[in-house]
């Protein structure tokens, strides 16, 4: 695997603050954010100066029961070679439920939620895994999320999970020990544990971000400073050993470039720090090993699992808890047996806002015709309307809503709200139609009179 070195998430936004960041080595980049035939210039002009940059995909939804989407994964690909990629990265997730396979709606998450840690979804995922691979012309590296909510009746640990699935197919690991950090606030699940757990070789690179905490539940904002309870979980990870990457997530309320830098400073500080470290611990582990091997003999290879794909029956049982689990989050049907209600009211409510927060940068506009009458508007809609077609779909959706009920009550708002739909609704915009600049001439000229 390419050694990658210390690098920062590119977003628009500080485009111009990474491009004069000092001593980073590369950047990764949003998938689907991305277009190839029209990359950002700030990304051309990185990658001329010779920094990798990392197409990171968010929609595959390798966790769900449907195999890949070939669409989705060729996207995902021409993004790979347009920038020249080593390798290219995903989630351990499912974002969308339901579908034919289920016989039921089919229900977008615009999140990333949990795979249930059992055989059947760790079979399912592995099959998932390979469909791939084979798509893709580079390595694929996956990375485990953070969770508010978890499974009934899991069968592995985190760590073993992934052992497994490194094992059984080869892919490498992009590890997030702020997702670990997440997790152990969460859901109790101790980060050292995990760690001691993972097949260390196969990671890919490591993923460094912040959150908050509010009444006992971790947000992964990836909006607010590295906490030093992350820092601490990294520097173990690098005592046992030394990743080829290191990256700092940073999605909203961008700090001034130099907060940013002091940030990716500390990143490397908790690195070189876990490095001393583990001179330390590798002596001792080899002294471990030794006793050991004195005591019992040599252990063995680990043996292989069957490489079996999973059947369609897996996939369905796969498919119908996780139709169920995203329909109580986003559509309000009873909470599924063995979940906590609470947690499921807090990662539904965290998934509305969320929603609300990504229409409005889709759409810009809406927030301020709506003014603060926005996201109330949105978050009632919400709850009554799935989202099924992504967020630029949604937005659609959310105005036609409003229109349809006669909302708001302010006839001049409405009309802003019915031009702007007009817009946007069709094939293309009216503003782009043939003779829509007659139009507009000609409405100028009436209005004048």
């Amino acid at each position: 695997m390419a050694r990658l070195g210390t690098g920062i998430g590119w977003r628009p936004e500080i485009a111009d603050v990474v491009e004069r960041m000092p001593g980073i080595d590369w950047v990764e980049a949003v998938a689907e954010n991305l277009c190839p035939g029209h990359l950002p210039d700030s990304l051309l002009r990185l990658r001329e100066r010779g920094v990798t940059v990392v197409p990171h995909g968010v929609s595959l939804g390798l966790g769900g029961a449907e195999r890949p989407d070939a669409g989705r994964l060729a996207a995902l690909a021409e993004r790979v070679e347009a920038l020249g990629s080593p390798l290219v990265t995903e989630h351990i997730a499912f974002v969308r439920a339901g579908g034919p396979l289920t016989a039921s709606p089919l229900l977008e998450a615009g999140h990333l939620l949990p795979v249930p840690r059992t055989r059947d979804a760790l079979d399912v995922l592995c099959e998932n895994v390979r469909v791939a691979q084979d798509a893709l012309p580079v390595p694929l590296a996956v990375e485990n999320i953070a969770a508010l909510v978890s499974w009934p009746d899991e069968e592995m640990t985190e760590g073993q999970f992934l052992y497994e699935l490194a094992d059984r197919t080869g892919v490498r690991l992009l590890i997030d020990v702020a997702n670990l950090h997440t997790n152990h606030v969460n859901r109790g699940e101790d980060p050292a544990e995990a760690l001691a757990e993972l097949p260390l070789e196969a990671i890919a690179y490591v993923h460094v971000a912040g959150g908050f905490e509010r009444d006992g539940v971790w947000h992964d904002s990836h909006a607010h400073p590295v906490p030093r309870p992350v820092l601490d979980i990294l520097t173990d990870l690098a005592s046992r050993v030394m990743p080829p990457g290191v990256l700092l997530e940073r999605d909203e309320n961008f700090p001034e470039g130099d907060e940013l830098a002091g940030e990716v400073e500390a990143i490397r500080g908790a690195m070189e720090k876990g490095r001393a470290a583990g001179t330390a611990r590798a002596a001792e582990q080899r002294r471990a090993a030794a006793t050991a091997r004195a005591a019992d003999g040599a252990v063995g290879p680990r043996a292989a699992r069957d490489g079996s794909g999973a059947g369609d029956a897996v996939r369905q049982r796969l498919g119908l808890a996780q139709a169920a689990l995203l329909s109580a989050l986003v559509a309000g049907t009873p909470v599924p047996e063995g979940f906590d209600r609470v947690r499921l009211g807090v990662q539904a409510r965290a998934l509305a806002g969320k929603r609300a927060d990504v229409v409005a940068r889709v759409a810009p506009e809406l927030p301020v015709v709506l003014g603060a009458g926005y996201r109330p508007a949105f978050l009632a809609y919400a709850q009554q309307r799935p989202m099924t077609g992504g967020y630029r779909r949604d937005a659609l959706d959310f105005v036609e809503h409003l229109m349809r009920n006669g909302r708001p009550r302010d006839a001049d708002v409405r009309h802003e709200l019915r031009e702007w739909w007009l817009e946007r609704s069709g094939p293309q915009p009216r503003s782009a139609r043939p003779g829509a600049r007659w139009a507009r001439a000609t409405r100028r000229v009436l209005l004048r009179r």
